[in-house]
């Protein structure tokens, strides 16, 4: 059975309100958070020269070869760390809420009990 209209809003806005202020759901950096693009090329280049390291290191094959592929493995690693550590970004601007007088404190209340605050003050409105 197909949303009507008002329940799709619905579903809409408590989606929103879900990936603004419950970052620990989502799975994707938010708020200051975020990986950078320049971390990601320099993590790729590191795994590449650890891969090199280590294919180095089986040519060598005696002890020198044990100490290049460990060390092509060490920076394998660092690469892979680099490339997926979110950095934090300086916010220029945070935004402003407008108080709500009849509002619970944000942590009274749970998500659904201020979901269902929001859906009664919706209905007496109309």
């Amino acid at each position: 059975m197909p949303l009507s209209e008002q329940e799709q809003r619905l579903l809409d806005e408590m989606e929103r309100h879900l990936l603004h202020n419950d970052a620990d759901v989502v799975s994707a950096p938010s708020g200051d958070r975020a990986l950078s693009y320049r971390n990601l090329v320099y993590g790729a280049l590191l795994v590449l020269a650890g891969i090199g390291g280590l294919v180095v290191g089986v040519i060598l094959g005696d002890m020198w070869g044990i100490v290049v592929g460990v060390v092509g493995f060490a920076a394998m690693l660092a690469g892979v760390m680099l490339a997926v550590t979110p950095v934090r970004r300086a916010s220029t601007a945070t935004p402003t809420r407008t108080p709500r007088a009849a509002a619970p404190a944000k942590g009274s209340a749970s998500f659904m009990d201020r979901m269902n605050d929001r859906w009664d003050r919706r209905h007496e409105g109309q």
